[in-house]
């Protein structure tokens, strides 16, 4: 199969900003260190690095958390000696926060753990599997503009640890505080709602600069979290071929689907999927960051593709908004979210419930879906719509994970029913088509993300 026009020109990788330079190309060695054997073809071409935030440790220095409009929290720096701005939110997983830190749809936010004590266990390497996907992270770097915990372990104890947090943290350009009341601050978010946030390092707390906050709700943070060209994921002798639009898309998403028999081509968010579907066995959205409203050519491409093509669609967490978005539904942002490991979702087509992991701050307003589509799943705890499908078509689309990573596998099979819908779908072709890629397709798309270094929200706006 000739590889797609469309798809040749968008895989090219685009400079911006400073590095507007000729980007270098460069073929990596098939021959590079991961787990375990990797799958035939091209490592691709790749984009420079420019990612060199490492700064020194701001171990023991005085810190301050500041709420807009709200308390101050005191405490201890540990991280990056930096300060920084964003979206105070909080999750109430009890482990997990290297997949966490690590989660695209955390971009722009500061994070606070309720788990009173968080590091004990280190962070691991960053060692790539037979897929070439990150083994213990959900991305190549912390996605979130802080953190903050009640106590940080300096020590750490795990057979596959090889730093710890605070190192980690620095080494990533991340400020941190601990020995601040969580309680006290989860609270009060309960309350208010998720609010702006800055986290101050330093002797001297300065007011001043605490007078400025970066608010990522007003800034299209997918585009800063997607690829910029295509990448392909080759799985080990693939069925099917998958495009996947990449809003901030986990490694474990991408591994929930090659490690089924799809191999995975990742497009960036904006791509005109609607003028390469019929080269797929089936259309994937991913999760991601912010306001589902920023994307609205996303939106757009999605209404295209579905008044174009029968192929089957799935959608998740962000993926699953922007699907709602595109079939006139609207969506409302939470007082402060749902995040966590252990959220209670009702299958409304079976009456059972699962447990699920959960990360966002938006959600569907189930009451305005149209008639040919159903609501799928309901939050157990608020009410909030979890999920939708169509009466007839093979779409659907869920506001949980289920690939988790981390937390309960509960929801995982809904995996393998995108698959069947895919199979399905793929089998009742009146001619048959391999979509598989091409060898020409492995050679000349990387294997990897393009040009998603973290940057400051600041240099975003």
């Amino acid at each position: 199969m000739m590889f797609s026009r469309i798809a040749l020109k968008a895989a090219k990788p685009v400079a911006t900003g400073a590095a507007a330079l000729k980007p270098q190309i460069r073929f990596i060695s098939a021959t590079a260190t991961v787990a375990t054997k990797q799958p035939k073809g091209s490592k691709g071409r790749q984009m420079p690095s420019k990612f060199t935030p490492s700064t020194a440790q701001a171990s023991g220095n005085e810190a301050t958390l500041t709420i807009r409009d709200g308390p101050i929290f005191r405490g201890t720096a540990f991280g990056a000696n930096a300060n920084i701005s964003g979206e105070a939110v909080f999750t109430t997983s009890l482990v997990g926060y290297p997949e966490s830190m690590t989660d695209p749809s955390y971009r722009g936010q500061i994070l606070v753990f309720t788990q009173p004590l968080i590091g004990n266990y280190g962070v691991p390497s960053s060692i790539r599997d037979q897929w070439n996907l990150l083994r213990h992270f959900e991305s190549p770097h912390i996605q979130c503009a802080g953190i903050v915990v009640a106590d940080v372990a300096e020590k750490y104890s795990h057979w596959a640890a090889v730093e710890s947090l605070g190192e980690w943290c620095a080494r990533e350009g991340i400020p941190a505080i601990s020995g601040v009341d969580t309680r006290a601050i989860v609270t009060y978010l309960r309350e208010q709602g998720s609010s702006l946030a800055r986290i101050s390092t330093g002797d001297k707390y300065d007011a001043d600069e605490d007078e400025g906050f970066v608010d990522p709700g007003q800034i299209n943070l997918v585009k800063r979290v997607s690829t910029k060209a295509p990448f392909h994921v080759e799985a080990i002798n693939p069925k099917y071929h998958i495009a996947l639009i990449d809003c901030g898309v986990k490694e474990n998403i991408l591994r929930s689907l090659v490690s089924r028999g799809a191999s995975v081509t990742v497009f960036p968010y904006d791509f005109k999927i609607q003028k390469v579907a019929d080269n797929y066995d089936g259309v994937f959205i991913s999760n991601g960051p912010g306001d589902p409203t920023h994307c609205q050519s996303t939106v757009h491409n999605l209404q295209v593709l579905m008044e174009t093509s029968q192929i089957p669609i799935m959608g998740i967490c962000l993926g699953h908004q922007l699907l709602a978005l595109a079939t006139g539904a609207r969506t409302i942002k939470l007082k402060y979210g749902n995040r966590a490991h252990n959220i209670p979702s009702l299958d409304l087509t079976t009456g059972k419930c699962q447990i699920t992991s959960q990360n966002h701050g938006y959600a569907v307003d189930a009451s305005t879906l149209a008639p040919d589509w159903k609501e799928y799943f309901v939050n157990l705890n608020d009410g909030s719509n979890e999920g939708m499908r169509h009466a007839t078509r093979p779409i659907f689309s869920t506001q949980f994970h289920p690939e988790a990573r981390g937390g309960p596998m509960d929801s995982a099979y809904l995996f393998d029913k995108y698959i069947e819908d895919v199979q399905t779908f793929k089998s009742c072709r009146p001619v048959f088509k391999d979509n598989r890629p091409s060898q020409l397709m492995l050679d000349i798309l990387s294997r990897e993300r393009i040009g998603v270094q973290p940057e400051p929200l600041a240099a975003a706006a």
